[in-house]
């Protein structure tokens, strides 16, 4: 079975109750149903991994990437659903590496929306809809900001996409701009 979005959800809280972590769910699969139509794939599949990538972390964070082959299987998710999933822990917490276009984009932009948000939470309009990518990238440099956030990752991301990190930025902005609502950060704009 290959969850669309409500399933996904219905999924994600089954085994997770965190409010930050769902505004996580939800900003990554807004990227990733806008670089689905942009890369012409599937945006219902694309956002359910993109909701579903971290339906283990929240229970289980030291088997991150792992405990969520059993939750999915269990819920009788396709077999490449989950690799999809894993994937995105390549180098980190899998094996798994990312091998499609779905795959690469969710392994970039993981990180990715984690340092938007702080960007944007940050502002004084807490809001990703005054957001630019200069000011993004400012923070992206500076190291101490959001110093979980493995930029790392982002840039070995970027290059499997043949994108530039401006590019994957200005993307990731425009794709939560677009779901600013349900992440919450529209802000005081």
């Amino acid at each position: 079975m290959i969850p669309d979005r409500e399933n996904a959800i219905v999924i994600w809280k089954k085994y997770n109750s965190s409010d930050a972590l769902f505004k996580h769910a939800l900003a990554v699969e807004g990227v990733m149903r806008f670089f689905a139509r942009e890369m012409g794939g599937d945006e219902e599949l694309w956002g359910a991994v993109g909701i579903l990538h971290d339906v283990d972390y929240e229970k289980y964070p030291d088997e991150h990437c792992k405990k969520c082959v059993d939750i999915l299987k269990g819920e009788g998710v396709d077999e490449n659903f989950i690799r999809s999933v894993v994937s995105h822990g390549f180098g980190l917490c899998s094996d798994v590496e990312p091998e499609s276009d779905m795959e690469k984009v969710l392994f970039t932009i993981d990180e990715m929306t984690g340092l938007i948000n702080a960007c944007a939470i940050m502002r004084p309009s807490k809001s990703v809809m005054d957001l630019e990518i200069k000011s993004l990238k400012k923070k992206y440099k500076d190291s101490h900001f959001a110093a979980g956030v493995d930029r790392s990752i982002i840039e070995k991301g970027a290059a499997m996409l043949n994108m530039e990190l401006d590019a994957v930025m200005e993307k990731c902005i425009l794709a939560m701009r677009d779901v600013c609502d349900e992440i919450g950060l529209r802000g005081e704009i």
